[in-house]
């Protein structure tokens, strides 16, 4: 199976980048196609697996492609139809694309051509070469829960800091966190930024042994302090970007006629503090390896306007999740996920 994992370098010299396209515009247009898909899957009651699959397909389809030969929203809805098939939960084309016309202004809604259904569906072919029929793809979400199980603690705590987790594994859709790290990683990492941000210190967990020094040691190895902070600030980053305004360029519909391309990249520049402020076009040198400390202020809660996405799980007296009340009168039973049944955790003697 081919890796799908880059280094920052590489993600700084995408397709979209060697077509003239700035990096910001690229991050735009990776958020907003991300945001489509979750807006979409979403209104049609679509599992946030579902969703979160074809977000996944979409980030790794424009490391081969660039923006301005496939427009995003057609490509978002191709990504969110053929994952609604591999997490069997399908949705038929034309109804993917009417959810989408509601979505999109006129402007917008032209890159689908004249023809939308066949537009979506050529392009479903492209994209399956282009992911190279790699349909199957882990998400945070388990290995959150499963981690959440493992750590002793007041259980009303515990509960707040996984709900909030849980919103931050979906923003985290709207960065290229997926493209960077394995699930389990940014699992961990955005563990540990709802711990810091909500007060739980996990002091003792289930399965502890000597050589474990911090409890994600028993899930991951050689995980630095440095690495969980950088995935941090990059979902902390979503926060202080500034509203994208309604004029803003869009990316041309023109036909697909690149082939796929091999690319190479450079650094994220990272920020100080919490406050996330990033000076204009400041992009470190290839060599940069240090990441700031992660400095937040725990009495203050996380911004929340990056997604509106699925919903974290609803437990009573946690978090106030940032997301509208779900699910719809129509939503199928799983939706929204909760804890399962069997969820324990164990209170320290």
């Amino acid at each position: 199976m081919p890796c799908w994992y880059y280094d920052k370098k590489e993600l700084r010299n995408t397709p979209s980048a060697l077509d003239n396209i700035d990096y910001d515009t690229e991050m735009r247009y990776r958020k907003e196609g991300a945001r489509f898909i979750i807006d979409t899957g979403t209104k049609m009651d679509l599992g946030y697996n579902t969703m979160a699959t074809g977000v996944v397909y979409f980030h790794r389809f424009y490391m081969y492609h660039s923006f301005r030969n496939f427009p995003r929203y057609v490509t978002a809805s191709c990504c969110l139809f053929l994952a609604g098939k591999v997490e069997e939960t399908p949705k038929k084309c034309k109804d993917i694309i009417k959810a989408a016309k509601n979505f999109l202004n006129d402007k917008k809604f032209a890159t689908f051509g004249d023809d939308p259904k066949e537009e979506v569906m050529t392009l479903e072919r492209i994209l399956l070469q282009t992911i190279k029929f790699d349909l199957q793809v882990e998400h945070p979400y388990h290995f959150l829960l499963k981690y959440a199980k493992c750590l002793k603690g007041d259980k009303s705590k515990l509960q707040k800091m996984v709900q909030m987790a849980w919103t931050f594994v979906n923003d985290s859709l709207c960065t290229t966190l997926c493209l960077q790290w394995e699930p389990e990683v940014i699992a961990v990492a955005l563990m540990y930024l709802a711990g810091k941000l909500s007060k739980f210190e996990v002091l003792d967990w289930s399965g502890r042994q000597p050589k474990h020094l911090r409890w994600w040691d028993m899930f991951i190895e050689d995980v630095t302090m440095d690495l969980l902070e950088d995935i941090c600030h990059q979902v902390l980053d979503l926060y202080s970007q500034p509203q994208t305004p309604a004029d803003a360029p869009d990316s041309p519909p023109l036909a697909p006629s690149r082939p796929p391309t091999q690319q190479v990249g450079s650094g994220l520049q990272l920020k100080e503090s919490l406050t996330l402020e990033r000076s204009p076009n400041n992009i470190p040198p290839p060599n940069v390896t240090q990441v700031t400390k992660l400095v937040v202020d725990p009495t203050k809660p996380p911004p929340t306007q990056a997604t509106t996405s699925v919903p974290p799980p609803q437990i009573e007296g946690a978090y106030p999740p940032p997301y509208p009340p779900y699910p719809p009168a129509s939503a199928p039973p799983h939706y929204p996920p909760t804890f399962p049944t069997n969820f324990q955790t164990v209170r320290p003697p």
